[in-house]
């Protein structure tokens, strides 16, 4: 039987994943760790916390069951905007419309790491880019663009969120190289996700995680029950308790897991002014999705 070296790293990953916090602290207890780190991991990367939109505001909601604007913006002749940016998974379905290169996992390596009870392990990262060809099809089928907005629109389902970039790490344990010509759409669980660690990681790492634009936070204190499960669940930890719910937006990175598991929807998503070009023309640098 042949063993593949995916098959190795997959091995490797599931029983190391649980020291990932304590790899993660390296980077701020040493200066030389990071560096090290930075380098063999984290090189190259950009990546955008995508939020899943059952967690937005009621303004939110109204204002979008009326919106009907189209636009075509020409990002340096890779990605198109087009159609209308409705929500903030409206990013990530605009640029599956444009792919041809698309696969899903079978599984979500991190919640099949963990064990995950709570969220479904066989909704898998999705990877865009002529990289995928060189994913083993053990693990990952290839799906047309349809396909993919259907698997994101379950990932939404079912309560969890996006990170959309580039990510070095994957086309380590892959083995599959350019790194630059793969996309990485993770569909993360508030328990299980690798990037619980960011908090964990140095200021430096954390500069290549990215809010997007216009989007925010709000908690209605009116509503809050005080049970405190949006700190739980906050992955920047940008939330506390003072006699009140106090979000410090200068840490928020607007993933909007608090939305999704507050009991009385006192925390809700709000997104406005969203600088769609910015966006894009960032995802382009970091990632050949065409040929074109």
């Amino acid at each position: 039987m042949k063993i593949r070296l995916i098959d190795v790293n997959i091995f490797i990953v599931k029983h190391i994943f649980r020291f990932r916090f304590k790899v993660a602290s390296l980077t701020r207890k040493s200066r030389i760790m990071n560096r090290i780190i930075s380098k063999i991991v984290f090189e190259g990367d950009g990546t955008y916390f995508v939020p899943n939109y059952k967690g937005m505001s009621q303004e939110n909601i109204e204002v979008n069951e009326n919106v009907t604007r189209t636009s075509t913006i020409e990002i340096n002749k890779n990605i198109q905007v087009v159609d209308k940016i409705v929500t903030p998974t409206d990013f990530i379905k605009n640029i599956l419309r444009q792919s041809d290169d698309i696969v899903i996992m079978n599984k979500c390596l991190c919640r099949r790491s963990e064990g995950c009870d709570d969220y479904p392990i066989d909704l898998g990262c999705i990877f865009v880019g002529k990289t995928t060809e060189k994913i083993s099809r053990k693990h990952c089928r290839q799906v047309s663009a349809d396909e993919a907005i259907r698997h994101i629109d379950k990932c939404d389902e079912a309560g969890l969120i996006h990170i959309m970039g580039r990510n070095k790490m994957d086309s380590i344990w892959m083995n599959v190289r350019p790194g630059d010509e793969l996309l990485t759409i993770c569909n993360c669980c508030p328990c299980c996700c690798l990037w619980r660690v960011y908090p964990n990681l140095s200021d430096s790492i954390q500069n290549d995680f990215y809010k997007l634009p216009g989007v925010s936070v709000s908690c209605d204190n009116d509503k809050c029950i005080s049970c405190k499960k949006c700190i739980e669940n906050c992955y920047a930890k940008s939330i506390r308790y003072e006699d009140k719910i106090i979000i410090d937006e200068d840490i928020c990175i607007g993933c909007g897991q608090c939305t999704l598991n507050c009991p009385t929807n006192a925390m809700q998503l709000h997104y406005e002014n969203i600088d769609v070009e910015s966006v894009f023309n960032k995802i382009d640098s970091l990632v050949k999705i065409n040929d074109r």
